[in-house]
């Protein structure tokens, strides 16, 4: 299956120390070759990098580790093809427009029955589960919620409602972001960790890499990252239960 990390943090940050961990499974110490993708936000926009080559390897993957964006929100996969071709239309994340909003999904697992999912406007691209359950889900809030909302934390709450209904066809570890919110859905594995201060050193488990986060950050800095597995060795991350979510605005924990 495939691999997610998301970023949610108070102050714009880059993910360049933990996409360094994550691409090398993309091919060299995991079989999760079958592409990538990386969403930043950045005000109102967002700026998504795709490529249905291997990460490990990738030309594009080498641009983002060595470029510094910094986001408050940021959502990544790496693909294990199991429903589609490898192909640009099939690599996650997938952003839509709802509610003048960039809605930002990925997608770990693998569902049955996709194809009778009732999606009237919105329509998958390329031929993906993810895609379809992606598409499902925002017809769903789109019908509950006819006008943009004001209720945030209520509007992520039915979200989960809706997710635990695509678990009931399969596996389905969930992404999803609108810029503002970074929410984690767990089926069968999902991990967060919150870094502040007093900070201290981080090594990946993939790769021979140290990063001294007290030299890189100030004492007011909230960042959370979530990932299918911990990408570090000496830190303490947080599994999500199962059938449960995780919601993070701008790094803290809410709900």
């Amino acid at each position: 299956m495939c691999e997610l990390l998301g970023m949610s943090a108070n102050v714009p940050t880059d993910i360049c120390f933990s996409f360094t961990g994550l691409i090398q499974r993309g091919g060299r110490t995991g079989p999760h070759k079958d592409g990538w993708g990386i969403t930043f936000y950045e005000g109102k926009g967002c700026r998504t990098f795709r490529d249905p080559q291997p990460s490990y390897n990738s030309p594009i993957a080498k641009l983002v580790q060595d470029y510094p964006i910094k986001s408050c929100a940021v959502i990544s996969h790496i693909r294990q093809a199991n429903r589609g071709a490898v192909a640009l239309e099939n690599t996650h994340p997938f952003t839509r427009e709802l509610w003048g909003k960039n809605w930002t999904f990925a997608h770990n697992g693998q569902l049955s029955g996709y194809r009778g999912l009732k999606m009237p406007f919105f329509q998958p691209i390329g031929e993906t589960d993810s895609e379809y359950a992606f598409c499902w889900l925002l017809e769903q809030l789109k019908q509950r919620y006819p006008r943009k909302p004001g209720n945030w934390p209520a509007v992520f709450k039915f979200i989960a409602e809706c997710a635990a209904q695509l678990r009931e066809k399969g596996i389905f570890n969930m992404l999803l972001s609108d810029g503002h919110y970074v929410m984690a859905y767990c089926s069968t594995n999902l991990y967060w960790l919150t870094r502040r201060a007093p900070f201290g050193k981080a090594t990946l488990l993939d790769e021979d890499v140290e990063i001294d986060f007290q030299k890189q950050t100030t004492p007011d800095d909230v960042v959370t990252l979530i990932a299918t597995q911990p990408l570090t060795g000496n830190e303490q991350w947080q599994k999500i239960p199962p059938g449960e979510f995780a919601l993070f605005h701008f790094g803290e924990r809410v709900l």
